[in-house]
């Protein structure tokens, strides 16, 4: 299975996605959209919008997505097979008011 995953370094949606990649063992490619601008341009171009997580599954993109929509979109297509192993970061959540303050401080739009 190929996966690119393109996320921030420190958001609570990214970590998200990155908890369940770790709770599956998968490989993945993990493209920062912080901090190189052709990373952003291509998720933007490949999900036809700006908001991130984008999860891209053997060709299959899955836009503006949380750890658990991943983890759902994986067990229901049989990608993954279910385990009792629980997620180092809650999978679900948005970014705290701290980290958004940090990224609103780096954060620099592309396009």
């Amino acid at each position: 299975m190929k996966i690119i995953a393109y996320l921030k370094p420190t958001c609570g949606w990214s970590m998200g996605v990155r908890a369940i990649m770790k709770k599956y063992q998968l490989e993945y490619e993990d493209r920062d959209i912080i901090n190189d601008p052709s990373q952003y341009e291509e998720m933007v171009t490949k999900s036809g919008q700006p908001l991130s997580p984008c999860v891209e599954i053997d060709g299959q993109m899955l836009a503006d997505v949380s750890g658990e929509e991943v983890e759902n979109y994986m067990l229901s297509n049989g990608l993954v097979s279910p385990n009792q192993d629980k997620p180092e970061a809650p999978t679900n959540a948005p970014c705290t008011d701290e980290e958004h303050e940090a990224m609103r401080s780096k954060t620099i739009r592309f396009f």
